[in-house]
Order: C-alpha cells, then structure tokens, then sequence
C-alpha cells in the first residue's frame, strides 16, 4: 500500500493573483510523487469529485479554481534530466518560471522565448498558451517535446510527437482537462544574452514602423497609453556584449518608477476616477528610456506589484494596426476611466489544436484595469473590437466567450474533444467554469 506523503488542507479559501476569482475547496493537496498524483486522481474518480490543478493563480478567470479537490504541484519543482548535447530538459511541472530559468543556466541552457512574468508554474504557462514576443518565436508550448500526463482515468502517459501525435498536439494547450501534466520535456538552447532597449515614440509613428520594428528585432513590443501620444517601444536583440552592472538604477526603475510610483497614481485613478486621463499622460510622459544587457531569462520577464485585471486576445497579425485605430476611437467616444497601458506583441503561428496562435502569424493585444477599478464595460467594448477581426482570447486572461462561440474560432475544436473523451471519460476535470468552455 502506498504510504502518502502530500500535504493536506481544507476550507480555506483561495484566490487568485488579482483578486478576481474565490474558492474554498474542500480539499487541497500538494503531491510530492506522481504516484500521488495518480491516488488522487481515482479518489476523484471514486467519489465522483471534481478536480481542478493551480499554479501560481496567475490567471484572471476561474480556469483553476475548484471548490471541490484543488491539486498544488508546488512540491514538484526542479529538473529530472538533462541532455546538454540533444539540448533537452524533463522539468517538474510545479516549476516556477523563475527558478527554471536559474537551473537551465547552471546547465548552460536557456529557453528560446519566456513571457514578460515568471512567477507562473511551468505546466500552468504552457497549458495556457502563456507566449513572448517576437515575430518569429512561437508561445511556450512550441517549446514542448515530451509530456507525462496523469489522464482522467488514472493512468500515467509518456506523450511525444512520435507515441502520440494525435493526443501531443491536444495535450500541449490543453487547459488542465485532459489530466494532470507531471513533467515537461523541453527543447532548449544554448544560454544568451540579450540587450534591452526602452524608448519613446509617438503612437502614429510606431504603427507607420511597425512591419520593420517586427523585422529588424528578434523581440518587438510596444505599450501605448489611453489619451496620451508617446508610447514605449521595447527592443530585444541577442547580443555578446557584457552584463549590465547597474543594478541600482535597474531597482530604481523596475522598482520605484514602473511599480512604486505608478501604484500611488493607480490609487489616485482609482479614488478619483476623473483624474485617469491625466494619470494616463503622465505616465507615458515618464517611460523609462535607457538600456541594458543580461542573460535571457533575467531580462524577458518584469517585476508586477501592482495588481490588475487583464484580456487578452490573438489576432491574425495585419490586424495590429486597423484594431488599435478602432481602439483609440472607441476609448476617445466612450470616455473611459482607464489609465493602463495597452500591450502589444507579435508571435509566430503554430499548429496546436487549442493555440490561439493556431495557423496564424499572431498580434497579441492586452487591456488592463487597475484592480478595484471596474472594468466591466471597458473590456466589453475592447472584445468586440477584437471579435470583430477574427480575435481568439487569451485562455488565462478574462473574456465572455463560450463553448459554441470558441469551437467557431478553432479548426481543431472537434477533435480535442474527441481526445478529451478518451482521456477524461468522468468529466472529472471540467468544473462549472470548465463546463462554459466546453460542454
């Protein structure tokens, strides 16, 4: 019989980074084994619970939540196995991004392409489709090769491109409903360097550049601000230069100017919601220009204190242009109390079922309001901009879209499910919020 060694609590309530989403499961557990993880799957089983696995909580919908059996993978982080030569890692899928990109260093590797956050679990930013930017440089889950999956029904599944073709392409954006990801087998590269560049530039001039800034630049983004002109441009490129030392002013800024500083604005917004406009210019009056050099997984990623709710949605990526236009109409005649920067990426199309990115070369665009603020009517007016030229939401970021709506916009909706049925016969991943999504 299997001695159990995972941590067990109940009634306490979870939420999410924002705040957005509550639950109080009535049992959580933290695994430290796959084979615990297989026992609680066949409790779930048994008892005909409802088993729901979080990471970080990063996402702003409840696609983690559960208030019946919540699965912590938190005592299974670290790497498995390394092959420096092959370029490949098995990681614990509990991993945070932080520490991952320190242990791959240690191994002199590195991860072709992170997100701008790193507090995210592994298998939770993966399953998501959590992506950078950079117009060739696919999201995390291109970077996936191998998976070990506890599947609905208990069993424990190697899962590649050569075993399962089929159930890989389903199982790499999965959404936590196909099982329980245990490990993650990555492709990886020898560790680099990039040098960072931050600077300003009118709107109307950055979207006029915008097909060679997407060109000429390994990683291109750009935030512009509701009723300002100036916006930020953010340069990655590889370099062999040598790291930055200046590590007070980087405080200073990361810190103090894009956290301290704009928090204490955000609480003026929030209280006196008049004042947004003017917060807004100002704080794009005050981007950070400069720039520095380190290696990869030190500079894609950006420290956030200050908590807001976000959506995100894909679009074909000749949209990018046509729909910030609409956008800036629309908050000019809606008035909108919104002081938030709006973020703007490209990312390379892929062929993953559920990939938002699925093919298409992608524009990313992402609307945030500052946590306590409402954001109800702000975000409804931006989706149907973005519904309007084809856009697929972001799977951990706040929408209204639902199982019919979203099997429209994926060529490949009928036959995940048909791997989903195989997979989770009980339905014992789909809670009342999964349900939305896909029943």
């Amino acid at each position: 019989m299997l001695r159990m060694s995972m941590t067990i609590s109940s009634g306490k309530t979870w939420t999410n980074w924002s705040g957005s989403v509550q639950a109080t499961p009535a049992k959580a557990v933290f695994p430290r084994s796959i084979e615990e993880v297989v026992s609680i799957v066949r409790e779930c089983l048994r008892e005909g619970r409802k088993l729901r696995v979080v990471g970080s909580g990063h996402s702003f919908t409840a696609i983690a939540a559960s208030n019946d059996m919540l699965v912590s993978l938190d005592e299974l982080q670290g790497i498995v196995s390394v092959d420096p030569e092959g370029q490949t890692a098995a990681v614990w899928a509990g991993t945070k991004l932080k520490l991952l990109g320190e242990l791959l260093f240690e191994q002199g590797l590195g991860q072709q392409n992170m997100g701008d956050i790193d507090v995210q679990s592994i298998a939770g930013a993966v399953s998501t489709g959590t992506h950078g930017t950079g117009r060739e440089l696919g999201n995390l889950a291109t970077q996936v090769v191998g998976l070990t999956v506890v599947t609905g029904t208990g069993e424990v599944v190697e899962c590649t491109p050569e075993s399962h073709p089929e159930w890989f392409k389903a199982m790499q954006i999965s959404l936590g409903v196909l099982g329980v990801i245990v490990q993650v087998k990555l492709k990886l590269r020898k560790a680099y360097k990039l040098e960072y560049r931050s600077s300003r530039m009118p709107l109307a001039s950055c979207l006029q550049q915008l097909p060679r800034l997407a060109t000429d630049n390994r990683h291109f983004e750009f935030y512009w601000f509701p009723y300002a002109d100036p916006c930020q441009i953010k340069l990655m490129n590889i370099t062999e230069k040598p790291a930055s030392e200046r590590k007070m002013w980087d405080h200073i800024s990361d810190v103090w100017i894009e956290n301290t500083l704009f928090g204490l604005l955000s609480e003026i917004s929030r209280k006196v919601p008049g004042t947004s406009k003017w917060v807004s210019r100002l704080s794009a009056s005050q981007v950070p220009v400069g720039s520095k050099v380190n290696y990869s997984h030190r500079l894609f990623a950006t420290q956030r204190l200050v908590r807001f709710n976000e959506m995100e949605y894909n679009l074909p990526a000749e949209a990018m242009k046509p729909v910030i236009e609409e956008m800036r109409a629309e908050q000019k005649r809606g008035r909108y109390r919104v002081h938030f920067p709006i973020e703007c990426r490209y990312a390379k199309g892929d062929d993953i079922w559920l990939s938002p990115a699925h093919g298409r070369d992608s524009a990313y665009i992402a609307v945030h309001m500052y946590k306590g603020m409402p954001h109800e009517d702000y975000f409804a007016a931006m989706e149907r901009i973005f519904l309007r030229h084809g856009g697929r939401p972001h799977w951990g970021k706040m929408h209204s879209l639902q199982a019919e709506q979203l099997k429209a916009l994926y060529p490949k909706w009928e036959s995940f499910a048909e791997v989903r049925e195989k997979l989770d016969p009980e339905r014992i991943f789909l809670t009342d919020y999964m349900q939305k999504l896909f029943v």
